[in-house]
């Protein structure tokens, strides 16, 4: 590979950012001076996400993990969104001072650990420092932690992983990015290994089988019952317009959530339903007090030990 090594790692830790079924839809191009993220639609999930709010969400948290490894070694950033023919993120880079180190420092441990957490609530301090990670121009950050708000979310998180699961179109588009074996997981390098979402893993020729007894609606919503109910609290992001270019900034916002949320040892999950099912997103909003506006990410938050880490494709197979 011709391309700086600095660069390059820049781009290595880009790609370890959150991004819908791990299907990691980006490419990279390198410059000394700046670095492009181009959407990759070839890896679109047409049925979860038909207009690509997940897939932009995805490159404005690869765009932030960016920023933060750049400035981690002095460098400042710049970051513009290019919309129309070659819709892309510009990551101006410069000559600028250390910081970030410790956000820096959470990226290869960040997770979407989806397991049950323990339930004890997030102190005062952890939650400021949480909303001020996620602070970003053009998007909110809503922060539930009483009982009586996380059990009404968990009644929109229900009736949407409902409709999901009765919708044969979904369930196919989820199995074909769900890695059930060790082996297809190192083959494909990207999808939902089953051992990353504390599911059992298995064999290719018994994989099908067993996520037919595995994915049931009922038991799919008893998890996450539970899942929501161990939970120290729900944090909702909303962007300020339905576009992609704030679909990037809350990636961007979450993503440092996120990591902010390593840093101090709380982990962090998607339960995105009630924004994914277009008849359930505005009863969804009505009970935020937006009902104008497109709620874009709902993640729960607590702690828990971390499970395997997500793989992720070669660096080679990404620049373009």
């Amino acid at each position: 590979m011709s391309a700086d090594p600095d660069l390059v790692e820049l781009a290595r830790f880009a790609t370890l950012a959150a991004n819908g079924h791990n299907t990691q839809p980006w490419k990279f191009h390198l410059d000394p001076a700046t670095v492009s993220i181009f959407p990759d639609f070839a890896r679109r999930t047409q049925v979860v996400d038909p207009d690509d709010h997940h897939l932009y969400v995805s490159l404005g948290c690869a765009a932030e993990n960016l920023s933060i490894a750049a400035h981690s070694t002095g460098r400042s950033t710049d970051l513009i969104f290019e919309s129309g023919p070659q819709t892309r993120i510009d990551i101006a880079l410069a000559n600028g001072t250390v910081r970030d180190e410790a956000l820096h420092q959470a990226i290869p441990l960040r997770q979407s650990t989806r397991s049950d957490y323990d339930g004890q609530p997030i102190s005062a301090s952890d939650i400021t420092l949480l909303k001020a990670a996620a602070r970003q121009e053009g998007v909110s950050v809503l922060i539930f932690t009483e009982a009586s708000d996380r059990e009404a979310i968990l009644d929109l998180v229900v009736e949407a992983n409902s409709a999901q699961m009765d919708d044969p179109a979904f369930v196919a588009e989820l199995r074909d990015w769900i890695r059930m074996s060790p082996k297809q997981a190192l083959e494909t390098q990207d999808g939902l290994f089953a051992a990353c979402t504390g599911n059992p893993i298995a064999p290719a020729w018994i994989a099908s089988p067993l996520f037919d007894m595995f994915f049931q609606k009922d038991s799919e919503n008893d998890k996450y019952r539970t899942q929501i109910r161990s939970s120290s609290g729900i944090a909702v992001f909303v962007g300020d317009a339905e576009d992609p270019e704030h679909w990037v900034k809350v990636g961007r916002s979450f993503q440092r959530f996120a990591l902010q949320s390593t840093a101090l040892g709380i982990r962090n999950a998607h339960i995105n339903q009630p924004i994914e099912v277009a008849k359930v997103r505005p009863e969804f909003a009505r009970w935020l007090g937006m009902p104008d506006a497109r709620p874009d990410l709902v993640v729960r938050f607590g702690r828990a030990p971390a499970l395997p880490m997500s793989l992720r494709r070669p660096i080679a197979e990404i620049m373009i």
